[in-house]
């Protein structure tokens, strides 16, 4: 591809992050996150035990050279645990990096707009570089734009739900409204999933459990990272528009007729 993801100013040559959670044990968590050729891991900060740092750690075992480790406040349902945990995340792997994610509902796991708003706010002010996991609409990511959002990450469905795409046009809007780079959080259940939203012309597709929850998740993770490339090479391609109608791919000049 021509391009890879630009975050914050730093590009990667992959356009997939991959979480970390629900493997069935560790090993297979690493394989799969080296087949996905992910370059961006995602660590939930409240599954990393800060207490006793003499234990080896989910941290310990992904090689930090090889992987740009992105920590999220998942859980979080306030603006003021989630700061809390984006500082915790900051101070036990120094990074200025943090997926930003206040939940405002159980059932639905959709976000509180206004504590991520408030949250925002606060740790652009902080120093972090802010990726919010937010709803697919173009007003919430426009302000989250302007608040100073290195990146924007709009469900695509309810986290965990591998429903897939469910409001494409939403995220077109999206992608015509902001100019940082879009991100599709959520919802992505299978390798087609990923590929249309980079056929949309998202920047990148986040994603854990339908690779973790998969009946082989290292297979799903190598084709996870195969559809995003593919989508977006057929993004960068351009695709032939949608008709009603045939149009022979054949020309007809010279065709054979019985007269």
């Amino acid at each position: 591809m021509s391009d890879g993801l630009t975050i914050a100013g730093k590009t990667y040559g992959s356009r997939l992050i991959i979480g970390t959670a629900r493997y069935p044990n560790m090993q297979v968590m690493l394989d799969a996150i080296r087949a996905s050729g992910a370059e961006v891991v995602t660590v939930g900060i409240r599954r990393i035990n800060l207490e006793d740092p003499s234990g080896e750690s989910l941290i310990d075992l992904i090689d930090r050279e090889r992987y740009e480790l992105l920590p999220n406040t998942a859980g979080c349902f306030t603006a003021r645990d989630a700061v809390l945990t984006a500082r915790l995340a900051r101070e036990a792997l120094e990074t200025d990096l943090i997926k930003l994610e206040v939940i405002g509902d159980e059932d639905t796991l959709f976000p509180d707009v206004s504590g991520l708003l408030e949250a925002t706010d606060e740790l652009i002010r902080d120093g972090f570089t802010v990726l919010p996991y937010c709803n697919d609409d173009p007003v919430t990511c426009k302000k989250l734009e302007d608040a100073g959002c290195a990146a924007v990450m709009p469900l695509g469905a309810p986290i965990g739900s591998g429903m897939g795409i469910r409001n494409p046009y939403n995220l077109r809007i999206i992608l015509d409204t902001v100019d940082v780079p879009v991100i599709v959080d959520a919802g992505v259940g299978t390798a087609s999933d990923a590929a249309v939203a980079m056929e949309l012309g998202c920047h990148g597709v986040m994603l854990n459990t339908a690779v973790s929850g998969a009946r082989h998740p290292v297979l799903m993770a190598e084709a996870m990272g195969q559809a995003v490339r593919a989508g977006r090479l057929a993004y960068e391609a351009g695709r032939i528009p949608k008709k009603l109608y045939a149009t022979a791919s054949t020309p007809m000049e010279g065709a054979v007729t019985h007269e």
